[in-house]
């Protein structure tokens, strides 16, 4: 027969080894990728929808408050204040238009940052020879989901696929 105290240590040590098992339940963090994407995709989405307004504050809404912005053939805008203020000639252009959509979005596992790739189409007028001009290129957004549960971004590069040109009729 065991002696008493190793009999309690066995008990211990049984109890111990079953709490994992029976007495803890653990609960994993649901997987919202998936509506994250969604999220991202329909935040994409309305920001268009917010430049054709042509309202500096509305298009820079969709940036962290500590957002940066770094586009062809324009220094960087670092903050949400830097970036209207960036923003306001260039919507200011009866010509602009701006518009996206993303190819790709992807969700990190821990769900707390996010990004999307795609495509941009760019229209203003030339300073110099006051004609309608545009570009074509492509654009990564690095997303940080905010306390609210909305993401915002935090880093957005542009890059061009085609340099900026006169534009013909009809494009």
């Amino acid at each position: 027969m065991p002696k008493p105290r190793t009999a309690l240590a066995l008990l211990a040590c049984t109890l111990i080894a079953a709490l994992p098992t029976g007495c803890i339940r653990t609960q994993a963090t649901p997987d919202t990728r998936a509506l994250d994407e969604k999220a991202i995709r329909d935040s994409e989405a309305a920001w268009v929808k917010a430049f054709a307004t042509k309202i500096p504050v509305k298009a820079a809404a969709y940036y962290a408050e500590d957002g940066d912005s770094m586009l062809p053939d324009t220094p960087l805008m670092a903050g949400r204040q830097a970036i209207i203020a960036g923003m306001k000639p260039e919507l200011g252009d009866p010509n602009f238009s701006l518009v996206f959509a993303p190819t790709k979005v992807e969700v990190a596992q821990s769900g707390d940052i996010a990004y999307s790739k795609g495509w941009f189409k760019y229209t203003a007028t030339d300073p110099k020879t006051k004609k309608r001009v545009g570009q074509a290129g492509n654009y990564v957004e690095v997303y940080k989901k905010q306390a609210d549960g909305t993401w915002k971004i935090a880093e957005d590069i542009a890059t061009e696929e085609t340099p900026l040109h006169a534009l013909k009729p009809g494009e």
